[in-house]
């Protein structure tokens, strides 16, 4: 029986599907101002070698976006992307066949039996040009440069990892990507993606070893530094061939990284529990640091969250009219303002006390002006801190006081499980209930509440 498409919005889920003798086959009327371009006569009609449905609609489904695709380039003229779409296509319709598609030169490396395998596919008079090239690796890899790769990696590759983060944070992801290509291009030069040897790859890493482990002088550069940039070029390289169907290719950035050896991981310091509460709770210098800047690290002082955290609440999610005044750090679904924070156990609600309940109380819509903007805030404070002498130490940062935080709970015996909870760690075992009320977290961070000088707030 036949199984035609459906008007309406919604498609027939069996569109293009016959059936015949107990197989499926995909049908489909070629475009009338496209069969002499198209070559294969008035309909598509290709055994899917299947009698179960699903497998079916699935076959169907990629040969379906290969001809769409392909009568798109002909409709075009086949121009500028051109190559890419008949190179994709090529690709669909060899996993549709069941294949991976490989180059000519590839397939010939093949053992025998998956050389027939591919021949015996397309053994059919009824076999298109298309579907012989696809299964025989006839339609050449289009030639893209490291910088034209990617924008595809932009475009076409990673949008599902850039829809819920703020526009912010999608310019800082994209910042870090381009940097290690732009490096590329300037050390290496904007070759094409297929051309890239382990040599050049090689090239790369040499440049930032001599800035990384001088052989005179001191480092420019860290370790972490050299392993971002290359580590990048990786997942670019791997992920753009496995876009285009290559996903065994071998990766010339694979097994390149720096390493620290002897040096342990450096911790940040905590700022003394007295020297906030004798220095940071009662300066008068921090009047001349701006009202949102000073709430947001006072808040951070307070109960130990990320500036990034404080700084990007939205309204709703400071909750001050309620028995238990709190703040919810969760991401925002908002499609027009979204936004991912760290991770998943970085959701958390906190009771809002002390110093902090009197900051949001002044603030209940949140923090505007940093609003994004935390990188700029960041270094703002910092900046401050240190021409002020607020800092016990060279070595501190303003996010030394997620450190402090943790040292007050553990001198006031919180128990460990709600430590993690409200620094926004994750808890090593099952989770079971919710991690107690937010009136024992109250009771709990009221145990650290830290004396201050109310005009500072």
């Amino acid at each position: 029986m036949a199984h035609r498409r459906q008007s309406g919005k919604q498609k027939d889920p069996n569109r293009y599907l016959t059936e015949r003798g107990g197989v499926f086959y995909y049908k489909r009327r070629i475009p009338t101002p496209l069969v002499d371009l198209d070559g294969r006569g008035q309909h598509v009609r290709i055994s899917l070698q299947t009698s179960d449905l699903a497998q079916a609609r699935a076959a169907r489904d990629i040969y379906e976006g290969a001809d769409d695709e392909y009568w798109a380039s002909l409709t075009l003229g086949v121009e500028a992307n051109g190559a890419k779409s008949a190179y994709m296509s090529a690709v669909k319709r060899a996993q549709a066949m069941g294949f991976f598609y490989r180059p000519a030169g590839e397939v010939a490396k093949e053992d025998i039996g998956s050389i027939l395998q591919r021949i015996e596919a397309v053994m059919s008079p009824q076999s298109p040009a298309t579907a012989i090239k696809a299964a025989l690796g006839g339609v050449a890899q289009p030639s893209v440069s490291i910088s034209q790769a990617f924008e595809t990696y932009k475009d076409e590759i990673v949008p599902h990892e850039l829809a819920g983060k703020s526009k912010g944070q999608r310019v800082r992801w994209t910042n870090g990507k381009q940097l290690a290509v732009d490096y590329f291009v300037e050390i290496v030069g904007d070759i094409e993606m297929d051309k890239i040897s382990r040599d050049d790859a090689r090239k790369f890493y040499d440049h930032w070893m001599k800035r990384i482990a001088p052989k005179e002088g001191p480092a420019t550069h860290t370790p972490s530094h050299g392993n971002r940039l290359i580590g990048n070029l990786r997942v670019l390289y791997r992920s753009y061939f496995t876009h285009l169907g290559e996903i065994d290719r071998r990766n010339p950035f694979e097994k390149m990284s720096y390493k620290e050896r002897g040096k342990k991981k450096r911790k940040r310091p905590s700022f003394p529990i007295d020297w906030i509460r004798d220095v940071i709770f009662q300066s008068k210098k921090l009047a001349n640091l701006n009202d949102e800047a000073r709430g947001v690290v006072l808040v951070v002082a307070q109960l130990g969250a990320r500036p990034s955290e404080i700084c990007n609440l939205p309204p709703e999610m400071i909750v001050l009219n309620h028995p238990v005044p709190h703040l919810k750090i969760e991401p925002r679904d908002d499609p027009e303002d979204p936004r991912e924070i760290k991770t998943e156990s970085s959701i958390r609600v906190v009771p809002l006390v002390g110093i902090a309940l009197d900051v949001m109380k002044k603030h209940p819509n949140g923090f505007p002006r940093y609003k994004d903007k935390e990188s700029n805030l960041s270094a703002a404070l910092n900046k401050f801190f240190r021409e002020n002498e607020l800092f016990p130490t060279p070595k501190h940062t303003v996010y030394s006081f997620r450190h402090s935080f943790e040292d007050m709970m553990k001198e006031a015996r919180v128990d460990s499980e709600l430590r993690r909870i409200l620094m926004g760690h994750s808890i090593d075992r099952p989770e079971y209930g919710e991690g107690g009320s937010l009136v024992l977290r109250q009771a709990e961070l009221k145990k650290i509440e830290l004396p201050y000088d109310p005009s500072i707030v």
